[in-house]
């Protein structure tokens, strides 16, 4: 064989060799390009159930959101119409119970009408007063105590000062001009009272 004949030999191995090379880069190419693009779309694909599992929640949340915004307008509703009907009922109990004595102090009207005793009319009086002491109590309502008592501003409106009868009643009450009660421990009406000085 001739040098030229080698040489050309040498030429086509070669060739073949870089084409054989270049054929295997064009596959690996390929291949690389064909595992780049499968893991674009696993990664477009997880973004995408991310996505979705992400819109679900928030559809779950915002439902949640008007449902509970939607109980609490109804509890609103609800407890405005209960407050309104306690407010327009709530004097029923205490006017129910007062109706008794309301009915006594009739019967006595009509008996006072032809009575000639008085001191039975002064009886029934004192009972129906008594009834009406014991239906306040019922309710909570007392009576303040101010009579010979200290005078006390909490409890007690001096109209005015007298000159003490003794010198023991100086700066207490003399004399009540007009009761005062209390509900459950707080003052409804302070006493009028006359003070000594």
């Amino acid at each position: 064989m001739s040098d030229k004949e080698k040489e050309e030999i040498d030429n086509q191995e070669s060739t073949e060799s870089v084409e054989n090379v270049d054929g295997l880069n064009d596959e690996q190419a390929q291949s690389q390009t064909e595992e780049n693009q499968a893991d674009e779309d696993s990664e477009n694909s997880s973004e995408q159930d991310e996505l979705s599992v992400v819109k679900n929640e928030l559809e779950e949340l915002k439902d949640k959101h008007l449902r509970l915004q939607a109980e609490f307008d109804n509890y609103r509703r609800r407890t405005l119409k209960e407050k309104a009907e306690l407010i327009s009922s709530a004097g029923e109990k205490v006017l129910k119970d007062l109706l008794p004595v309301i009915d006594d102090l009739d019967r006595a009207m009509e008996s006072t009408a032809t009575a000639q005793d008085v001191a039975a009319v002064r009886e029934g009086l004192d009972l129906i007063v008594n009834k009406f002491q014991n239906f306040l109590k019922n309710n909570g309502v007392s009576e303040i105590e101010a009579k010979e008592q200290d005078f006390d501003a909490d409890k007690h409106e001096a109209v005015t000062k007298f000159p003490a009868p003794s010198e023991d009643l100086k700066g207490k009450v003399i004399d009540v001009v007009q009761k005062g009660y209390t509900l459950n421990g707080k003052v409804m009406r302070f006493a009028k009272v006359v003070v000594g000085e």
